[in-house]
């Protein structure tokens, strides 16, 4: 038997969970591990940012769209090195800077809207 230690974690979570997981995956082609990952990215920027739901999910595209526009083609990554780029993104300061660059944008593009109506 191999004693290697697995870098995943089993946990039970409620079966209306795991269903409701499973029906926002499939239009994203998401697995329901990877909506339910999605889900808790979200909440832990939300959470420890102050920020909206939508400004978290915006700042994750925006970061996305960045790192794509800057990769060297790869578009098979593993979930291991997705998750590797947004820890090292979160400690370095890049994520943090995501999401207020597109904080700004967003308020900046409401606010002529504002002043118009």
């Amino acid at each position: 038997m191999s004693n290697a230690v697995s870098p995943f974690s089993s946990v039970k979570l409620p079966a209306a969970l795991v269903q409701q997981a499973r029906e926002a995956a499939q239009p994203q082609r998401r697995s329901v591990a990877g909506q339910i990952e999605y889900w808790a990215t979200l909440g832990r920027i939300a959470d420890e940012t102050g920020l909206t739901v939508q400004e978290a999910r915006e700042a994750i595209a925006l970061y996305d769209a960045r790192h794509r526009a800057g990769a060297s083609g790869t578009s098979d990554e593993s979930l291991d090195a997705i998750e590797a780029r947004f820890l090292a993104a979160e400690s370095s300061g890049r994520l943090a800077q995501a999401v207020r660059d597109t904080v700004l944008s967003n308020r900046q593009k409401v606010a002529p809207a504002r002043r118009a109506a």
